[in-house]
């Protein structure tokens, strides 16, 4: 969603405070004025800051400032990044080498920056055996405390225990 400007001509208040392309205040002085001076420097007059009393606005190139603008939109973009989370799903007596795998994935997703949610199902009789999906889950949190921390502690929901790990970076 791009914020609209007002310019030139559609700037509407009697007095604008005006800056120069270089940056450099010009002071405060009467639109039509404002608007001629940048006619004259074959530039646009733009309202920057159309709360303030008086209004400012800048003389420069619309195009140019239409392009900056969306660059600095595209760049605060880019730096919030969203976090995602992850699933692993397991069962409680998943052999020790497919836990090896998910600890690894685990590992990448955090490094990556994604938050990661340990599923344990319980399915009929391992319902019996809620230690065991604990024990998993204690394994896979103590394998991860250097580069993450404990979101949500391990917890029954129905017959799923879950446990959410948070990366250290976005404490």
């Amino acid at each position: 969603m791009e914020k609209s400007y007002r310019v030139n001509e559609r700037i509407r208040d009697p007095q604008v405070r005006v800056i120069s392309p270089e940056g450099e205040q010009l002071g405060i002085m009467p639109t039509r004025q404002a608007y001629e001076e940048a006619k004259k420097r074959g530039l646009d007059l733009i309202e920057v800051a159309p709360n303030a009393d008086p209004p400012v606005c800048r003389i420069m190139d619309h195009g140019k400032f239409r392009y900056e603008q969306q660059k600095k939109a595209k760049e605060a973009k880019k730096k919030s990044k969203q976090t995602e989370l992850k699933t692993l799903r397991l069962r409680p007596n998943t052999d020790e080498h497919d836990v090896d795998f998910k600890m690894r994935n685990a590992r990448k997703f955090l490094e990556k920056g994604d938050m990661v949610k340990f599923n344990v199902i319980f399915r009929g009789p391992e319902l019996r055996h809620k230690d065991r999906g604990a024990e998993q889950l204690r394994r896979f949190a103590e394998g991860c405390q250097d580069i993450a921390t404990l979101e949500q502690p391990p917890r029954m929901e129905g017959r799923r225990m879950t446990m959410v790990l948070r990366p250290r970076s976005q404490e």
